[in-house]
């Protein structure tokens, strides 16, 4: 069965984006980019929330992106992508066409997608479908990059959670940047 992996940016204090959605505290180096080419290359769908997705199609299909990061924006662009958005009427992805709009149900869509054959999938940003599929039980691993910033204030990676899901570390690597990388899988009940 395919996975949903999580992979997130989060300042020490658990902020995955500034109040008005800044991302410019990330830090990313060459290590961070391999780990990033690592995971592209494992996956065949990518999973985006509205706003995410908005954010990556202004950058990546464009020249610069292609010209500046060849080989991340190959991956961004040729990988299918699925949308949740209630407000969109239609996703595209420059000459790739390769971006599907889901309005409703969600977790259905996930369920569906999880038993069909393929590669693994992974949600970038989507703070709220990060949130909501935390919720329904159906990530099956976390990725979080933890960078050596308190933010105060801005976007938690989880909102709304109304009951513990318990994980188990995984993998854990640190980075010359002092970003820490935290892999963490559903623990079972036996654990």
């Amino acid at each position: 069965m395919r996975k949903v992996i999580v992979s997130n940016m989060v300042s020490l204090d658990g902020i995955f984006a500034g109040p008005n959605g800044e991302i410019d505290w990330f830090v990313v180096n060459d290590e961070f980019f391999q780990s990033a080419t690592d995971l592209l290359n494992s996956v065949d769908t990518l999973l985006f929330g509205r706003v995410t997705y908005q954010g990556m199609l202004s950058y990546w299909p464009t020249p610069e992106a292609i010209k500046n990061d060849p080989i991340m924006a190959d991956k961004m662009n040729s990988t299918p992508k699925i949308v949740f958005s209630k407000s969109l009427d239609k996703v595209e992805w420059g000459k790739w066409n390769n971006a599907r709009l889901v309005k409703d149900h969600i977790g259905e869509e996930i369920i569906k997608l999880k038993q069909q054959p393929g590669k693994d999938m992974v949600i970038y940003g989507s703070g709220s479908i990060v949130s909501l599929l935390t919720q329904l039980g159906l990530i099956d691993e976390y990725r979080i990059f933890v960078v050596p910033t308190v933010l105060g204030s801005g976007k938690p990676q989880f909102m709304d959670i109304t009951k513990p899901v318990k994980l188990k570390l995984s993998e854990t690597k640190a980075f010359k940047t002092g970003v820490v990388s935290l892999t963490y899988e559903l623990a079972s009940d036996k654990s």
